[in-house]
């Protein structure tokens, strides 16, 4: 199944679970789409990969605590998404979700 869609997805995180709204688009191997959460608003962002169910992009978001990079690893299993996500010095947090 392809990866394209929006995803209801929640992250562990050092402060607590955060939901979000995730939304892919793939163009071959190239990845873009958006996150919309409480903690950073709408982020686009684009220049990320997809390699069979595996996608992966990097991204940078503002938020309460100031900008921050983001580096995604998920992997999407029919309506299901699971992954992880680097959170500069924060270390790594498990993400899942399903297919909206």
């Amino acid at each position: 199944m392809a990866v394209d869609g929006t995803y209801n997805i929640e992250i562990d995180t050092p402060m607590g679970k955060q939901t979000a709204k995730l939304t892919l688009k793939a163009d071959g191997a190239a990845l873009s789409g958006s996150v919309d959460s409480s903690m950073g608003g709408l982020q686009e962002f684009s220049g990320g990969t997809v390699s069979g169910d595996d996608v992966a992009w990097e991204m940078e978001i503002s938020g309460p605590m100031g900008k921050m990079n983001l580096g995604y690893k998920l992997k999407v299993t029919g309506d299901d998404i699971s992954g992880e996500i680097k959170a500069g010095d924060f270390g790594t947090s498990p993400l899942k979700g399903t297919r909206a």
